[in-house]
C-alpha cells in the first residue's frame, strides 16, 4: 500500500507488526502514546471505599522492566524507520515509563528537543496520603537526528499563548465532560483518552498543514481528530476494536478547516533574507537619502547599501550600533527613512519586496 493511501487510515492491529508493514519516511510527525507499564497492586479506593477506575487494562501490564524495555525499543525502531529524516517525535508518558522511554530514545539517535510537563488542572487525588498527588505527565520532543531541520512553529505559539514566548510547561485540564467517549452503559471508553487541546498545540506547534502524522497507539482517535481539524493527515495503528470503532465515529463528525483559516504566523526566520542593498536597487530608498534613529541622529545612505556616520561606514546594523552606543543593533527596526511625511522605518520597504517576492512565486 502506497503512502497515500494509507493516510486517514486506522490499521488495526499490533503497532510493531503493523509498521514494519508501513514505506519507509510515511510520516512528517510521530506522537506515541505508549503503555505506562503503571504497576499497579489490586484496586485502587478511595476513603469512602469506593473503586477508583484507574489503568488495569491488559494493554498496559508487563512481566518486568526487561519486557517493557524491549517493547518500547521495538516500536521506537520502527517508528524511526518510518519517520522522514526531517521529521520530529512525541512520546507522553509518567513516572512510571518516561525515563526509559528517553534512554531508548537516545540510544537509537533520536535528538531530545525538549520534555514538556503537561500540569493538570484536574488531576487524580493520592487517596492513600502516601506520596505527593500526581499532578502532571512528561512529553518528550525529538528530532530524528541532531542535524534534522524539524518543523517548529516558534511565533505560532507565541501568539496561541498571548503573544509570550510558550514555556515547556503546559497547564491543561484532563480529559472530561463531552469530549471524552463513553460505552454503551456510560463507562468512559479507554482509560487514558487524552485531551484534544494537548494534541492541537503539538499538531500546530510541529507540524504543517498537508502533512501526514503517525500514531502507533491510536486509542479512541485524539491525534487523528486534532490532524483533520488542522487540516494534517494521520494514520493510526490500533488493535482494539472497540476503540477503532469509537475512533472512526468521532472522525466521521469532525469538519476540517478552510485552507485559509489553517495559515500560522510564520517565524521570522522563514522569511526570505533581503539585504538593505536591495531595498536601494528596487528604488524604495536613494543614494544620498537620510536614514534618522530614534535619538534624533542621522546617517547618510550610500550606493552600495552602506550608511555613512561622520568618519563611520558600514551597514545598518553595524552604524545602529554605533549611533546608539550599544554592542549590536538590528538596524530594519532601528533607522527610518525621512520623509516629507515624517520618519517611515526602513522595515516596511523589507516587507514589501517579501511581498513582491512572494507574489512572483505564486505564494
Amino acid at each position: 500500500m502506497s503512502a497515500r493511501q494509507l493516510k486517514d487510515r486506522i490499521i488495526e492491529g499490533d503497532c510493531v507488526e503493523a509498521m514494519r508493514k508501513l514505506p519507509k519516511g510515511c510520516a512528517d510527525l510521530v506522537f506515541a502514546d505508549p503503555p505506562y507499564n503503571m504497576q499497579l497492586g489490586g484496586a485502587l479506593t478511595r476513603p469512602d471505599q469506593s473503586n477508583v477506575d484507574g489503568v488495569d487494562d491488559d494493554w498496559d501490564k508487563f512481566a518486568d522492566f526487561k519486557s517493557y524495555d524491549d517493547f518500547t525499543r521495538a516500536w521506537l525502531t520502527e517508528a524511526r524507520r518510518c519517520l522522514k529524516d526531517d521529521g520530529g517525535i512525541w512520546v507522553i508518558g509518567a513516572y512510571h515509563n518516561i525515563f526509559r522511554v528517553g534512554a531508548i530514545m537516545q540510544d537509537l539517535g533520536f535528538w531530545i528537543l525538549n520534555d514538556i510537563v503537561w500540569r493538570k488542572t484536574n488531576p487524580m487525588p493520592n487517596f492513600k496520603g502516601t506520596r505527593f498527588t500526581n499532578a502532571h505527565e512528561t512529553l518528550i520532543w525529538a528530532a530524528k537526528s541532531k542535524d534534522a531541520k524539524y518543523t517548529f512553529h516558534y511565533d505560532a505559539l507565541k501568539m496561541l499563548n498571548d503573544d509570550l514566548q510558550m514555556r515547556s510547561d503546559w497547564t491543561l485540564p484532563l480529559c472530561t465532560g463531552g469530549e471524552r467517549l463513553k460505552d454503551r452503559e456510560g463507562r468512559k471508553l479507554h482509560s487514558t483518552q487524552k485531551p484534544e487541546a494537548l494534541l492541537h498545540r503539538v499538531v500546530l506547534a510541529t507540524s504543517r498543514p498537508g502533512e501526514t502524522i503517525l500514531d502507533p497507539f491510536f486509542g479512541t482517535g485524539t491525534t487523528g481528530a486534532a490532524a483533520k481539524r488542522l487540516g494534517r493527515h494521520y494514520i493510526g495503528i490500533e488493535r482494539d476494536e472497540n476503540y477503532i470503532a469509537g475512533a472512526k465515529a468521532r472522525l466521521k463528525k469532525i469538519t476540517p478547516a478552510a485552507p485559509e483559516d489553517l495559515a500560522v504566523t510564520r517565524s521570522k526566520k522563514e522569511e526570505p533574507r533581503v539585504p538593505f542593498g536591495q531595498v536601494i536597487e528596487a528604488g524604495h530608498i536613494h543614494p544620498g537619502d537620510w536614514l534618522v534613529a530614534p535619538n534624533g541622529k542621522r546617517a547618510r545612505v550610500r550606493a552600495d547599501g552602506s550608511l555613512a556616520y561622520g568618519d563611520v561606514t558600514g551597514s545598518i546594523h553595524r552604524v545602529g550600533a554605533v549611533v546608539s552606543d550599544a554592542p549590536a543593533c538590528n538596524g530594519w527596526t532601528f533607522w527610518s527613512l525621512e520623509t516629507k511625511q515624517g520618519p517611515k522605518s526602513i522595515d516596511l520597504f523589507r516587507l514589501e519586496i517579501r511581498r513582491e517576492m512572494a507574489m512572483s512565486m505564486g505564494a
